[in-house]
């Protein structure tokens, strides 16, 4: 369980830290409350928000989150509330946001900016996962290079091995330039996988030679 351990709150002049072990992330979380007292229903809301980053992007790394409020205008009686979230990503900046909004005649009516902070960092963190599952789906378009291990040359098919792979089935017409019958086993080609299985499995959507020469030979089976 989330709260099962008990903040560890370090006063710091005017600023106090809290720092919960999550399962997760690989640094504690960290909430700061600078220029006001620690708010437990502030700190439950802001760990549950948390939770839900780490549902939604399990490869968060650390988060800290800092309450402040800004100096206040002499003219207004109203006390802003301002929230910083920013969550850590491997391979990336920090993803940062930021919100602000003053704090209403009613009280606890302070959730709305950690709310917004919360929500446009949700929409950062969704756009790298869109650009990392983009990325993922290029390198697996781009093909890796195979070995022709099997060749049925009047059916017009064959078969290609790959390194930790099922052999892939693969047509004449999945031959790029036209060159089925230049193909022999042993050669070592360039290949595609396929979103969809064909007749015979696991198959290539393309297939293009490397060069004319063959594969080291494999060592002969002893008898």
């Amino acid at each position: 369980m989330l709260r099962r351990r008990r903040r560890d709150i370090v006063p710091f002049g005017a600023l106090a830290k809290t720092r919960t072990q999550r399962p997760n992330m690989q640094r504690p979380l960290q909430i700061v409350f600078k220029g006001m007292q620690s708010s437990p229903a502030l700190e439950s809301l802001i760990r549950e928000r948390v939770a839900h980053l780490e549902r939604l992007y399990p490869r968060i790394t650390g988060c800290r989150v800092v309450v402040e409020v800004p100096h206040r205008s002499p003219e207004t009686a109203k006390v802003p509330i301002a929230v910083s979230v920013e969550a850590d990503v491997p391979g990336r900046k920090p993803v940062v946001a930021r919100a602000k909004e003053d704090r209403r005649e009613v009280k606890n009516d302070h959730t709305a900016a950690l709310n917004n902070a919360f929500e446009a960092v949700e929409r950062q963190l969704e756009k790298i996962a869109d650009i990392r599952s983009d990325e993922a789906r290029m390198h697996e378009e781009a093909g890796q290079s195979g070995m022709v291990v099997r060749l049925f040359p009047e059916q017009g098919y064959g078969f290609i091995e790959l390194d930790s792979s099922p052999e892939l089935y693969f047509t004449r017409n999945a031959v790029v330039g036209d060159r089925f019958d230049e193909l022999e086993v042993g050669m070592m080609v360039y290949v595609t996988r396929a979103t969809l299985e064909g007749p015979m499995g696991p198959q290539a959507s393309s297939v293009r030679l490397l060069d004319r020469s063959k594969a080291p030979p494999r060592p002969a089976e002893s008898s």
